[in-house]
């Protein structure tokens, strides 16, 4: 089993922490977490696919043990987070990936996709929505914001940052609650509870309409370039429908589709049924699409 090195990359003065495992000659897989979690989320799934993958998973700015930069000199918006992660893939060496993405890293990794196709030898989507059908009633406090974005539906949206409702988004849909490991929710509302990242995740409440309306960029991505995807879902998502997976096909036909019955945090639960599925899948991806 390769050790995970935790380490820090500079970008313009500002520190990505970030997680690398694996051989630097092997294919890259970079990983990009969600809300309001981190890099900590993968720390099952780095391991079981180390040995034959160079594993990279940074921490988003303002999350995680990143950097978190005032907000009046970095804007907290999806394409800013996006500006800072493709810095950092290149600052890192890494001239193709695939991508596996969760959540935030969704809208994110899909960005970069666009910015560089050449890049991006496959897409893994682990609950990361690309299509209007995947988005739940669970977003209509955070789509009132979008439509009127007052002080007052701002504050409406402070519950969606407590620790009680960071652990519901860890325990919802989970059939065995007693799989959850504790940390996982407990970090991430240890370090939410840090000076101002309440109002850094409050903005990033507000730009995810940005990602909505590129879908149909992201869904054009898929119809013209045609990469390898693969989407592992937990089924019982409350935020990302079963359909925003299984859309995927509607763009790429031979797009791999696969349920799991857990929740949001499928990795938290099934990370080495998730591991195995992805191993088959880049064994025979990677593969195909360096022949390409």
């Amino acid at each position: 089993m390769s050790a995970i090195a935790y380490r820090t990359a500079d970008i313009g003065g500002q520190k990505i922490f970030y997680r690398e495992a694996g051989p630097q000659d092997a294919p890259t897989l970079l990983l990009l977490h969600g809300f309001p979690t981190s890099s900590h989320m993968y720390r099952g799934l780095i391991p079981a696919l180390a040995d034959a993958y160079r594993v990279i998973a940074p921490d988003l700015p303002g999350f995680g043990f990143s950097d978190a930069p005032d907000r009046a000199d970095l804007p907290y918006t999806f394409e800013s987070l996006t500006n800072v992660i493709d810095r950092f893939t290149d600052a890192i060496g890494l001239g193709s990936y695939a991508l596996f993405v969760f959540d935030y890293g969704a809208p994110i990794g899909l960005r970069l996709a666009v910015r560089h196709p050449e890049r991006v030898r496959a897409v893994i989507s682990q609950n990361g929505n690309a299509y209007v059908e995947g988005l739940s009633d669970g977003w209509n406090p955070i789509r009132n914001y979008w439509e009127q974005p007052t002080a007052e539906n701002r504050e409406a949206l402070r519950g969606f940052l407590t620790p009680e409702t960071t652990q519901w988004q860890y325990t919802h849909g989970v059939v065995d609650t007693a799989l959850v490991a504790p940390e996982s929710y407990t970090l991430d509302s240890t370090l939410m509870a840090r000076p101002g990242i309440d109002e850094i995740q409050l903005d990033l409440f507000l730009d995810y309409a940005s990602n909505v309306a590129l879908y149909p960029t992201f869904q054009k991505f898929f119809r013209e370039h045609r990469p390898p995807l693969l989407a592992v879902w937990g089924k019982n998502d409350p935020f990302f429908l079963p359909p925003g997976a299984e859309a995927f096909k509607r763009d790429i036909p031979d797009a791999e589709i696969q349920f799991f019955d857990t929740g949001h945090f499928a990795l938290e639960t099934h990370h080495a049924e998730i591991a195995a599925v992805v191993r088959d899948f880049l064994a025979r991806t990677l593969t195909r699409s360096a022949a390409a």
